[in-house]
Parts: structure tokens; sequence; C-alpha cells
């Protein structure tokens, strides 16, 4: 049974600072992407970063702000967040590819598994 469990969620003022946290277990994801999206109420899913291997990816409304990274074990995956903006609000999920999908790693229909969702609220 695989399992993704986010953690790191909060209420933050708007220019602070968040770090969300993914733990997988249940198989090994060594291999393939891990992503974290999120969801505000009203819009659809988006991305927001990725990482495969040595490679990142992110939207370009947080380039510069988010990094992504993943622990040795590749088990984890992080989400630092800084200089959060109020349009930052919404739930945050992380994902993960079952096998190597190539450059779909912004495409939400093509990550196998997701977790639950952790609440991120920018407030001014």
């Amino acid at each position: 049974q695989v399992q993704l469990v986010e953690s790191g969620g909060g209420l933050v003022q708007a220019g602070g600072s968040l770090r969300l946290s993914c733990a997988a277990s249940g198989r090994t994801f060594s291999s393939y992407t891990m992503g974290w999206f999120r969801q505000a109420p009203g819009k659809e899913r988006e991305f927001v970063a990725a990482v495969w291997s040595g490679s990142t990816y992110y939207r370009d409304s947080v380039k510069g702000r988010f990094t992504i990274s993943r622990d040795n074990a590749k088990t984890t995956v992080y989400l630092q967040m800084n200089s959060l903006k109020l349009e930052d609000t919404a739930v945050y999920y992380c994902a993960v590819q079952s096998s190597y999908r190539g450059n779909y790693y912004a495409r939400s229909d093509k990550y196998d598994y997701w977790g639950q969702g952790t609440q991120v609220t920018v407030s001014s």
C-alpha cells in the first residue's frame, strides 16, 4: 500500500516562510518524479514544482521563492516556500509517478499516487 503523507502547512503572514514535507512509503520511488501541486478554492489544481534525478522544475510564479528537494533515501520530498504571497494560499498536495513519464512533470494526470493535502494560508 503506497502512502504519501504531507506535513508542514499552516498559517503564515505574507513574506514569511513554510517548509512542506511529504513522506512516501510502501515502495521505492527513487527513480521517478515527485511533485507538488496546489488547489485554491474555486480553482483547478495546478503544478507547483517537481524533482526528478538531479533536475528541478517550477511554475513561473514560484521561481526564486520556492525550492523543491529530496532526501538521500529519496523517500521524502520537501518544498521550502519563502517570500510567501496571498496568492500562494491553497491546499498543497504531493504526488509521485510510478514510472518515468519524461517531460510530463507538470501534468497532474501523469501522477499515480497522491497525498491527502496540507493547507497553506497566507495572511496580510
